[in-house]
C-alpha cells in the first residue's frame, strides 16, 4: 500500500505538471518558440508514457488481481516501447536545439524555423513507431513459460525474454542493437553536443549570460541523466544479473520517478514558465474583477 499511494501521487503530479505546461504553451504567445515546442512534445510523450502502464501497476499494487492479459501485455507493450523510443530521439532533438541556442545563435531563427521544428517532431514520432514495430512482434512470439509470471511492475521487453521457454539470443541480441541505436547513439551525440555547448558558455565574459545558459541547459542535461542511465541499465543487457535483480525498481524509476521530475525541473527553474504561470493568474484574476 506504501508503493501504491506512492505511485499514485507520482502519477497525479506528472498529470497536473505536464498538461500545465501543454496548457501554457498554447495559451502563452511568449512560449511560442522552438525550445517550449519541443518540451510540449516531452510533455505528451511522458503523460501517454505514464498512462500506459500507471494505472495497470496501481491495479496490481492496490488489490489481490494480479493478472493481465495476454493481448493487455501485447498492447502495453507496443505503446510502452514506442513511446520510450520516441523519448529518446526527442532528448537528442532537444539537445540539437540548445546547441544551435548558444553555439549559433546568429543562425537560430533561420535553422529552427517552423517547419523544421515541425519535421523534427514528425521524426521523433516516427522513430517511436518503427523501434516497436521491430522490437515488439518478435518478443510476443517468444515461447512463454507455462506460468506466465512477468517478474515486473509493466510488460517490458526484458521481463518478457526472461519469462521465455526457448532460444532467446536473436531476440537479446535485436534488443541490445535496437538500445544502442537508440539509447548509446543519442547519448553520445548530446555528450558531444554539450560538451560544445559548454566551451562557447564559458568563452561568454557575461557572469549572468554564462549563468543563464547553464541554468537552461542544466535542467536538460538531469532530464538527460535520469532517463538514459536507469533506462540502459535494464535494455542494453536483458538478461544480466543486474537487469534480473534490479531491472523492476528502474523500470519503477522510469515510469514514475522521472515522468514526475520533468515538469518540475522544467517549470520551477524555469523563468519563462513562471512567468507565463504568473500572467495566466493575473489575467485571470483581473477578468474575475472585471
Amino acid at each position: 500500500m506504501t508503493l501504491f499511494v506512492t505511485v499514485s501521487i507520482s502519477y497525479m503530479v506528472t498529470l497536473v505538471g505536464n498538461t500545465t505546461i501543454i496548457l501554457l504553451f498554447h495559451l502563452d504567445p511568449h512560449l511560442h518558440t522552438p525550445m517550449y515546442f519541443f518540451l510540449t512534445n516531452l510533455s505528451i510523450l511522458d503523460l501517454c508514457f505514464t498512462t500506459s502502464c500507471i494505472p495497470q501497476m496501481l491495479v496490481h499494487l492496490g488489490g489481490p488481481d494480479k493478472t493481465i492479459s495476454y493481448l493487455g501485455c501485447a498492447v502495453q507493450l507496443y505503446i510502452f516501447l514506442g513511446l520510450g523510443a520516441a523519448e529518446c530521439v526527442l532528448l537528442l532533438v532537444m539537445a540539437f536545439d540548445r546547441y544551435v541556442a548558444v553555439c549559433r545563435p546568429l543562425y537560430y531563427t533561420v535553422i529552427m524555423q517552423p517547419h523544421v521544428c515541425h519535421k523534427l517532431a514528425f521524426l521523433v514520432w516516427a522513430s517511436g513507431i518503427f523501434g516497436t514495430l521491430v522490437q515488439s512482434p518478435t518478443t510476443m512470439k517468444l515461447p512463454f513459460c507455462h506460468h506466465h509470471r512477468v517478474d515486473d511492475f509493466v510488460c517490458e521487453v526484458p521481463a518478457l525474454i526472461r519469462l521465455a521457454c526457448g532460444d532467446t539470443h536473436s531476440n537479446e541480441l535485436q534488443i541490445s542493437v535496437i538500445g544502442s541505436v537508440f539509447l548509446m547513439v543519442p547519448l553520445l551525440l548530446i555528450l558531444i553536443s554539450y560538451g560544445h555547448i559548454t566551451q562557447t558558455v564559458l568563452a561568454i565574459q557575461s557572469h549572468e549570460g554564462r549563468r543563464k545558459a547553464f541554468q537552461t541547459c542544466s535542467s536538460h542535461l538531469v532530464v538527460v541523466f535520469l532517463f538514459y542511465c536507469t533506462v540502459s541499465a535494464v535494455y542494453i543487457q536483458p538478461r544480466s544479473h543486474f537487469s534480473q535483480k534490479g531491472g523492476k525498481f528502474l523500470t519503477l524509476f522510469y515510469t514514475v520517478v522521472t515522468p514526475t521530475l520533468n515538469p518540475l525541473i522544467y517549470t520551477l527553474r524555469n523563468k519563462d514558465m513562471k512567468g507565463a504561470l504568473k500572467r495566466l493568474f493575473w489575467k485571470d484574476r483581473t477578468s474575475n474583477v472585471q
